[in-house]
């Protein structure tokens, strides 16, 4: 069997939770996988994203990332004529199945069964999130590209649910496959490390930690409100570090610190080499996760995996992931989230349940048991199975 990957759109460093999920699969199916052949579709720039190791993968370029003249290109022909030029360079690579990792079918239409990893349909439950020109394009490729998929495998329970109930989908086609973590993320015992790092980001302070893009739907105004309900009712003088990319709510969050007066406990770190993150989740006395939709949420398994204590959202994929290892609030209510936070703060017994509530539950998120059901979904999908 001969499996492509379709990186065509992969995007270093702007994906987020897909990135990672990619760049695991890639090196746990090498790890496990010498029986069958792979495809590794990508743009040329970012072929050197991927270590191939394994004899048995190697890459096809097939250069359409944007952006690039071949991207704008696909793109005016296909508003104009309603063609899509790229589906015939697709259709031209010789795979048994090919696997789109980042939720849509890239392109639509082509003839070889596919394997879809279906993410979110976060669109459906907040569309106001969304500019309009996004709104139109995930609801013309989302639904098209489920119904479309030979299989979809999904990170959780709930996101199956969604396909169910919102799409219509076939349950029998949908796997439930949860993502892992990187060997990364673990605990350090290295006091002159923390120490180190503590001293890089000037973190003098006991802190809670979010790592999020500034996202509408990751909610940081109302963490916010709930920092300074902290500070007014309980004298809470600990910090939030907040780490992630800029996106579109970056500005409202600025001026909601500043209108709240939190300029002195918000330390804003932005988007952080990878390497740091197991280092500052070691460091944390609490992650707080307030997202009001995911499709998984893989910054709770790394923080649980590191020892980190969780709080977050009773929302979505969230309270499937974190099981009874987290406490959990109302992601709508700031009240909610500060009462829930506090409950542990300051109460050492219970941080220290939490942290190893969470060292059992990460057991169950493993990328080499995430690779090898995916093999099986492969041939599944091409029918060798």
């Amino acid at each position: 069997m001969r499996v492509g990957l379709n990186a065509t759109s992969f995007s270093p460093g702007r994906m987020g939770g897909m990135e990672t999920y990619f760049r695991n699969l890639v090196d746990r199916l090498q790890s496990h996988d010498h029986d069958n052949d792979y495809l590794l579709l990508c743009d040329k720039r970012f072929g050197g994203e991927f270590l191939l190791t394994n004899p048995a993968f190697r890459m096809e370029y097939i250069n359409y990332a944007k952006p690039s003249p071949a991207w704008f290109l696909r793109g005016v022909v296909r508003n104009v004529l309603n063609l899509d030029i790229l589906a015939n360079r697709m259709n031209g690579v010789k795979a048994d199945v090919i696997h789109h990792p980042f939720t849509v079918l890239t392109p639509p239409g082509i003839k070889t069964p596919s394997v879809l990893t279906f993410w979110d349909m976060q669109h459906e439950f907040f569309p106001t999130f969304f500019s309009r020109t996004e709104l139109l394009k995930r609801q013309r490729l989302y639904r098209a590209s489920a119904e479309s998929a030979t299989r979809i495998i999904v990170s959780a329970a709930f996101t199956k649910e969604c396909l169910i109930n919102r799409y219509g989908i076939d349950h029998e086609k949908i796997e439930v496959i949860y993502t892992g973590y990187g060997s990364e993320y673990r605990p350090v015992d290295d006091a002159g490390l923390l120490a180190e790092i503590r001293r890089k980001y000037a973190l003098d302070r006991p802190f809670l930690f979010y790592p999020a893009a500034t996202w509408p739907h990751k909610n940081h105004k109302r963490l916010l409100e709930a920092v300074r309900l902290l500070r007014d009712r309980y004298r809470f003088d600990g910090a939030l570090v907040l780490t992630g990319i800029a996106m579109q709510a970056h500005a409202q969050i600025m001026d909601e610190i500043s209108r709240l007066g939190l300029a002195d406990q918000v330390k804003i770190l932005g988007y952080l080499p990878s390497s740091d993150l197991p280092l500052l989740y070691n460091c944390a006395r609490l992650m707080v996760f307030p997202s009001l939709f995911e499709g998984f949420g893989i910054p709770l398994v790394e923080a649980m995996a590191c020892g980190c204590p969780v709080a977050c959202a009773h929302a979505t994929s969230l309270p499937e992931v974190v099981g009874a290892a987290g406490i959990l609030f109302d992601p709508l209510d700031h009240e909610s989230i500060a009462e829930t936070i506090w409950s542990a703060w300051n109460d050492e017994g219970r941080l220290a349940r939490m942290r190893e509530s969470g060292f059992e539950r990460v057991k169950l998120f493993n990328w080499d048991a995430a690779a090898l059901k995916t093999m099986a979904v492969y041939k599944k999908a091409s029918g060798a199975a």
